[in-house]
């Protein structure tokens, strides 16, 4: 009998030992939030190449880290609820992506770390002090997108030699901005000196590009030049349906616009900004202040040209100008 009570015993302990105790707390994974202007399919390319660089740091999402996803749908006036949604959740740090997300959340909290996937001129929008040293809860990467306004206007005008007239949309009105305001600058003066005239159309609602493409024809703009932002980039398969329907030459942000049937695009990496954020949250994970992490700016860019668009519009690219293309698509 007593061989009995201590075999059960042995077996009972091992079943106890197997579950952890019930007054054994949970252990506590990071969660992290991210906040877009636009959709999934807008911000793919960056939130893919984030979602990768995790398991690289040792994250596995839903075992060791958990991630809250809002996005905008390319409405800006939802960002500030969706930011402050965020805030409410108590999260160890958030990603942006986009100027305005950046800021929606800057104003929603002062002290919960924010990374930032790609947007503007984050010092020029008061969101960090200088990029070497940013100051506050902010760091990540900027899009520097006014800088690189001169690079695709020089790019139209060499795929177009007699190139005189472009027409430039942006997103305008309340709620616009987040750098488009300094790349329209940046644009006019580069087309001062190329000696190209610019018309510059601000759309606020997509009831209005019917509109703006109407108003390019009527005064005889011969290509198109689309700021990348979350509005645009959400409505980005209605605006390249209309380019192509108005047979018009159109310079775009990223590559995944010409992907999409844009035929020229210059910008930025997207998949190494989606990676390098993975590597800022790491950071911030393990300790280090996000004003003491330098603000990162491009350094590779990725120039696409397609040619099945410029089959379909009619036109031609100069040779000299496909050969330096880092993709070709055919």
């Amino acid at each position: 009998m007593s061989k009995r009570i201590i075999g059960f015993a042995l077996s009972a302990m091992l079943v106890a030992l197997s579950f952890p105790s019930a007054a054994e707390p949970a252990k506590k994974i990071p969660r992290i939030g991210f906040l877009g202007g636009g959709s999934p399919s807008t911000h793919k390319v960056l939130l893919d190449a984030f979602r990768q660089g995790l398991p690289e740091l040792g994250y596995i999402e839903g075992q060791t880290i958990a991630i809250e996803y809002r996005y905008a749908e390319g409405k800006a006036e939802r960002l500030a609820d969706l930011a402050a949604e965020l805030v409410r959740l108590r999260l160890d740090v958030i990603v942006t992506v986009g100027t305005l997300a950046t800021l929606a959340v800057k104003q929603a909290s002062s002290t919960i770390p924010i990374v930032v996937g790609g947007a503007g001129d984050l010092v020029g929008a008061g969101l960090v002090a200088s990029l070497a040293h940013p100051g506050g809860n902010i760091t990540g990467s900027t899009n520097i997108d006014p800088d690189l306004s001169t690079k695709r206007l020089e790019l139209l005008k060499e795929s177009f030699p007699k190139l005189s007239r472009v027409a430039v949309l942006y997103r305008g009105g309340p709620g616009g901005g987040g750098g488009d305001d300094d790349e329209l600058k940046e644009t006019q003066a580069a087309a001062r000196t190329l000696k190209i005239q610019v018309q510059p159309l601000a759309v606020k609602d997509p009831s209005q590009f019917s509109g703006a493409f109407a108003a390019m024809k009527k005064e005889r703009a011969a290509a198109l030049i689309i700021f990348h932002g979350s509005f645009t980039g959400f409505h980005r398969p209605q605006l390249v349906e209309l380019a192509a329907k108005n047979r018009l030459p159109t310079m775009c942000g990223e590559p995944a616009w010409s992907d999409a049937g844009c035929l020229i695009s210059y910008g930025p990496d997207r998949s190494h900004q989606g990676r390098r954020a993975a590597v800022f949250v790491d950071k911030i994970l393990k300790g280090t202040k996000p004003a003491d992490i330098p603000v990162e700016q491009p350094m590779k860019f990725d120039f696409v040209i397609n040619l099945k668009t410029a089959k379909q519009i009619g036109v031609t690219i100069e040779p000299n100008v496909l050969v330096r293309a880092n993709r070709v698509i055919k």
